[in-house]
């Protein structure tokens, strides 16, 4: 069975989307306390829920396999809270926020297997 085109593995296209994720997540994740703007309550964990969603979705397009994929990225998640609480960026690490990283990791892998599975013949 082959994937919706624009599902498909696509080189270099995908493997850059990643990247770019990549590169926003550590901006995001690793900024000193005084670059990150200030927000409504809440508003910090979707940006961690739809951050790691975007982990996950991109990574899956570039080609990672889910399982492998899902524990690194969960595992980026605790790594980053745990620098955050323990360096000079003067931000605090959050269980909260780990916890939305997960429901992103988890809610962008269900969200690609289900655009996969919907491409099917």
């Amino acid at each position: 069975m082959r994937p919706h085109p624009a599902l498909a593995v696509h080189g270099a296209l995908s493997r850059g989307a990643f990247a770019v994720a990549v590169l926003v997540s550590l901006a995001v994740l690793f900024a000193p306390a005084d670059d990150v703007p200030a927000s409504p309550p809440g508003v910090d964990k979707v940006v961690h829920l739809l951050l790691f969603a975007a982990l996950a979705v991109t990574g899956r397009w570039a080609g990672a396999r889910a399982g492998a994929l899902g524990v690194l990225l969960v595992v980026y998640a605790a790594v980053s809270e745990v620098v955050q609480g323990f360096s000079a960026l003067e931000r605090s690490a959050s269980v909260a926020d780990w916890v939305a990283d997960t429901v992103g990791v988890l809610a962008g892998l269900a969200a690609w297997a289900w655009a996969a599975g919907r491409s099917r013949p």
